[in-house]
């Protein structure tokens, strides 16, 4: 297959290596970005799309190979290199200081100053200016952390604008972004390319990829597979192209959900305040429930405070029948509930520290009295490799050098060790390729047919439709319906998020 190229190139990267301990990310990569273009960087975890962007963004430096931007062969030897040849990378998770206000995040380091004082007002007046351009509606002397994340992510378009960024690197920029946002930030992205500035685009949501990108490359085992203009290719190709095999069946066969028996968890009338108000479902042993809404309608707040991590205004939390008030998730799972948090470099995984010890952190206990047997941590860490498929070739290793999407299953391994009888899952294959995201699947579903009561909290509707028995819909920090199997659809479960009177069901 003939890639593709663009008319006139901004940059390039020619035979492109680089080695980690006992692996090869890039294998001799070379791939032109034309001139304001959206260009698609698809492939499955660790196919080597972070690695390279890293690369061109100052992160990493090459073993081989060479960077051009503009013709000339360049040394990208750091961020601040990266910045001076015009080029930005807006991470997955978004990298602003929270305390400091919009305005000091945009010109961070690159403040107007007059005789060695901040001019205050003058940034404030420039920010304004970006802010504007990039459709935010806020205000710059407003303190970031109390900003969305969808304004965030504009904050950090325009710091890099401001920093005359030419060549935008977005990964995954719409992970946790509802659908109105994601259609404002594609709105934004298509005047950025037509005024000349090349964005890559790093995306496992092939139906984005497929309507926003001029063309779409694919890696694989840090190789360059092909690059194909949109209309020349599908959903299903491109998976296929991604995982070098045909995808089918994602989704495994639905088991039939137990019948008559007593709730395994059970929420009632719960309130969280200030984002929870009345939110009563349960979840069976044997069961896959759903709990859908849209964003801000109080879900993960619920989920939170099943565990202990947000307090319970009012209301009940019964795990086997019993009313329980956990104190933090280490007392949930002792007693059986685990939470695999969708907060993934938050709550999820400890960066620094080796992916054994993320394995078996959350019980230590279960390896030792007193001292870990590492010959047993590594065993387990070893056994969760083989069952999740985990890209790892040094489980010893920080887990930050894994590709996001084998430090999500990480995650999950680590809760799942401690053989908990129930597991809430808050958006289990956020950031992770379509094939790592049938393995999460397959494994939900086997932890069904062994008896655990799993809650899925997920943005992507289609996965709860293929995996789950019911769906609870939230909206407004309260449970607004519960659809069963008979009754899955969409456009059901949409009215009911949105608050749509009369929620079509389906014909017989």
């Amino acid at each position: 297959m003939r890639p593709v190229e663009p008319p006139q190139v901004a940059v390039e990267v020619d035979g492109i290596i680089k080695d980690f301990p006992a692996t090869r990310a890039l294998d001799g990569v070379t791939l032109a970005f034309g001139k304001g273009e959206v260009h698609g960087l698809i492939g499955e975890n660790g196919a080597g799309k972070s690695t390279l962007m890293r690369i061109l963004a100052g992160l990493l430096k090459p073993d081989a190979g060479a960077v051009r931007v503009g013709g000339r062969t360049v040394s990208v030897g750091s961020v601040a290199e990266a910045n001076a040849l015009g080029i930005a990378m807006i991470h997955q998770e978004l990298n602003l200081v929270g305390s400091l206000t919009v305005a000091e995040n945009i010109f961070l380091g690159r403040e107007p100053r007059t005789m060695g004082f901040v001019r205050r007002r003058r940034m404030e007046a420039l920010a304004a200016s970006l802010l504007v351009h990039v459709g935010a509606s806020v205000d710059p002397g407003a303190v970031v952390e109390r900003l969305s994340v969808a304004e965030q992510q504009l904050v950090e378009i325009a710091k890099a604008l401001a920093a005359d960024a030419t060549f935008l690197i977005m990964d995954e920029p719409t992970a946790v972004l509802s659908a109105r946002e994601t259609k404002a930030l594609f709105s934004l992205i298509r005047r950025l390319a037509a005024s000349g500035v090349s964005i890559v685009y790093i995306s496992h949501l092939l139906p984005e990829v497929l309507a926003l990108c001029t063309r779409i490359s694919v890696l694989r085992d840090g190789k360059l597979v092909t690059t194909l203009l949109p209309r020349d290719t599908s959903e299903s190709s491109l998976a296929s192209l991604m995982v070098g095999r045909e995808l089918s069946d994602v989704f495994p066969p639905k088991r039939l959900p137990p019948v008559d028996v007593a709730p395994a968890l059970e929420l009632r009338s719960l309130c969280v305040e200030p984002t929870v108000f009345d939110v009563s479902l349960t979840v069976a042993p044997g069961e896959i429930v759903g709990l859908a809404g849209l964003v801000g309608s109080g879900r993960t707040e619920s989920a939170e405070a099943v565990v202990g991590l947000r307090d319970v205004g009012r209301g009940q939390v019964r795990v086997f029948g019993l009313d329980v008030s956990f104190r933090d998730p280490r007392e949930a799972l002792a007693t059986g509930v685990a939470y695999v948090s969708e907060d993934r470099k938050g709550r999820g995984v400890h960066l620094d520290m080796s992916c054994v010890a993320n394995v078996t952190l959350a019980h230590l206990g279960a390896y030792g009295r007193f001292f870990p047997n590492t010959a047993r941590e590594q065993s387990a860490a070893r056994r969760w490799v083989d069952r999740l498929a985990i890209r790892a070739p040094d489980i010893t290793a920080p887990i930050r050098t894994l590709s996001g999407g084998n430090q999500q299953k990480f995650a999950v391994a680590k809760w799942l060790d401690a053989n908990p009888r129930i597991v809430i899952l808050d958006e289990p294959t956020r950031g992770i390729d379509l094939g790592a995201k049938r393995e999460m699947y397959r494994l939900i579903a086997e932890l069904a047919s062994q008896g655990l009561a799993c809650l899925v909290i997920s943005s992507e509707l289609p996965e709860l439709l293929g995996l789950c028995h019911r769906i609870v819909v939230m909206r407004q920090g309260r449970t607004v319906g519960v659809v069963g199997e008979g009754e899955m659809t969409e456009e059901r479960i949409m009215h009911l998020a949105a608050g749509v009177d009369a929620a079509p069901r389906p014909s017989a």
